[in-house]
């Protein structure tokens, strides 16, 4: 189930319906009745509700190649840096502003690694947010400081996003190659050019920390934006709809141990609206027995009078 449109409704737990007074079972033959039904239960789950981010753009790369930074320095978010991995440990979000005066959000998206998609690291939990945005910065570390191979890395977290989803590994991307202030040769460079023309990506020099060419990048972002159309980015599963007349068959007898026993949420709820300790009630029951078809089975599968019957967890000795 996804709620990502305004107003949306979906039916998380079924309420139990409401019990009927006595004025109900008024009849003609049965005309000041002094019983009625309880109200049914409702149902009982345990939820968890998972909040996805709601960006243009998200920031993928290994951790320490300087999301954060770019962010901090092309927003005004405050995302904790500093100079070792998994310094982000949740999401972050920025608003851009361009020089048109509109915007755009951004989404450092942290903990995605190799074997992310089957949970090493900080796993899945934040690969979720990337399913929403339109436009991926692939950030690359061309500085050398790390020891790191930048294109091996590129296709390790592509692999990933494979692994995930389809879709996902399909969306825009632009290498952003980063941290060129600090560039102690440029093997690295030249070796994510090459990925760069190999993939038909665009690819972009920048220093987060100096803001070297983040300006151009960001003018582009928003160019680019503007020719994404924003779609739904979840797959709306099929939805079963069940009514009541499908939960009147809900139910199946079986013989053990000669016990005749009742089971299934029809008379689960049935059973759940008589009292059994007042006699027009139980007359009720029988009728209602009758009525499902329970009685007609129970004859054909051999119930005499005295036998002992279990409906759901109600203990009853059958009389004619």
């Amino acid at each position: 189930m996804d709620l990502s449109e305004p107003a949306q409704k979906e039916l998380v737990l079924k309420g139990g319906r409401g019990g009927r007074g006595n004025s109900h079972f008024a009849t003609a033959t049965r005309q000041a009745p002094r019983f009625s039904e309880d109200g049914e239960k409702g149902e009982e789950k345990e939820l968890i509700l998972e909040l996805k981010l709601l960006a243009d753009v998200g920031l993928l790369g290994f951790p320490n190649v300087g999301k954060s930074t770019f962010l901090a320095t092309v927003t005004e978010a405050k995302p904790k840096i500093a100079n070792y991995h998994f310094t982000t440990l949740e999401p972050n979000l920025g608003v851009v502003k361009t020089k048109n005066g509109d915007g755009f959000v951004i989404a450092d998206i942290p903990g995605i690694i190799e074997g992310a998609s089957e949970g090493v690291g900080l796993g899945i939990q934040f690969l979720r947010h990337v399913e929403r945005t339109r436009l991926l910065l692939h950030f690359l570390d061309i500085s050398g400081q790390e020891g790191r191979n930048p294109v091996e890395d590129f296709y390790a977290i592509n692999e990933e996003l494979k692994k995930y989803s389809e879709k996902l590994s399909k969306r825009k991307q632009i290498i952003v190659a980063n941290k060129i202030d600090v560039m102690q040769d440029e093997t690295l460079l030249n070796g994510v050019k090459e990925l760069a023309k190999k993939e038909g990506l665009e690819i972009y020099q920048i220093s987060g920390a100096t803001k070297q060419g983040v300006q151009e990048l960001i003018d582009h972002i928003s160019e680019i934006l503007e020719t994404l159309p924003k779609e739904d980015l979840i797959e709306v599963e099929d939805k079963i709809v069940y009514t009541l007349e499908d939960e009147k068959q809900q139910w199946e007898v079986k013989k053990q141990d000669e016990i005749f026993i009742v089971t299934g949420k029809a008379v689960e709820r049935l059973m759940g609206r008589v009292n059994i300790e007042d006699n027009e009630s139980m007359y009720y029951l029988q009728k209602s027995l009758k009525n499902m078809g329970i009685e007609d089975k129970l004859k054909e599968m051999g119930v005499c009078e005295g036998d002992t019957v279990i409906i759901a967890d109600w203990e009853l000795e059958w009389y004619e």
